[in-house]
């Protein structure tokens, strides 16, 4: 493996850990067992990637050949299960806001590392040039795993009443493309992960939300 494909390796797995941890999270909360929790988990983190693989063509998506994915994924997710198994008091009172915390992190770590994940990949299979292909990519990835992980949990979509979710990952996406056009891959994979990091926490800290409509004004 050269230094590029270790880099996006270790991405990759950082970003399954944070989004299978957020996944089980929302299953332990819903009252999931220890199968549904890791169910979750693993549909939250490889989910958005089996999304991209099919667009692309990439058939069978990459957790088939190489399950090392989902098998972390797992491990994250029995892990997260445990800990609030025997914490918890983690879910209630003054602690939940320590839950609500983690789930922040870990969702934002997981969104910025998937959608780099999601561009190189596009970019990896020869559409450089497409930048309206190659965002959606990035943003598929990033937000179609936790897209299926409340569908599932039947909860409403973060995507669509959260802080700003979907657009940062769309900004990431498009920052990474045209990053890659000047700086190496590695370098554009890291700044942009970290610039939809930055937006997902100071949108949640400053209460940014897209205009919406209220039914009782």
């Amino acid at each position: 493996m050269d230094y590029q494909s270790i880099v996006t390796f270790v991405m990759e797995m950082a970003g399954s850990v944070a989004f299978a941890a957020s996944g089980a999270m929302v299953g332990v909360e819903r009252n999931m067992d220890i199968f549904g929790v890791s169910v979750l988990g693993v549909a939250t983190a490889v989910g958005g990637g089996m999304i991209r693989d099919i667009v692309l063509g990439i058939i069978p998506p990459a957790v088939f050949t190489n399950p090392v994915y989902a098998l972390v994924s797992v491990l994250a997710s029995c892990i997260v299960f445990f800990i609030f198994y025997f914490k918890r008091e983690l879910l209630q009172g003054h602690r939940r806001e320590t839950y609500d915390k983690i789930m922040l992190a870990m969702d934002s770590v997981g969104l910025g590392i998937f959608t780099v994940v999601g561009v190189n990949t596009g970019i990896r299979q020869g559409y450089m040039d497409n930048v309206f292909l190659l965002v959606f990519l990035g943003t598929i990835t990033g937000v179609g795993g936790g897209l299926l992980r409340d569908m599932m949990a039947s909860v409403p979509p973060y995507i669509f009443v959260k802080h700003i979710y979907a657009c940062a990952s769309i900004i990431g996406a498009v920052v990474c493309v045209y990053m890659n056009r000047f700086v190496g891959n590695v370098q554009a994979m890291v700044v942009s992960s970290i610039v939809v990091v930055l937006i997902r926490y100071l949108a949640a800290h400053y209460r940014w939300n897209l205009p919406r409509l209220s039914p009782h004004e």
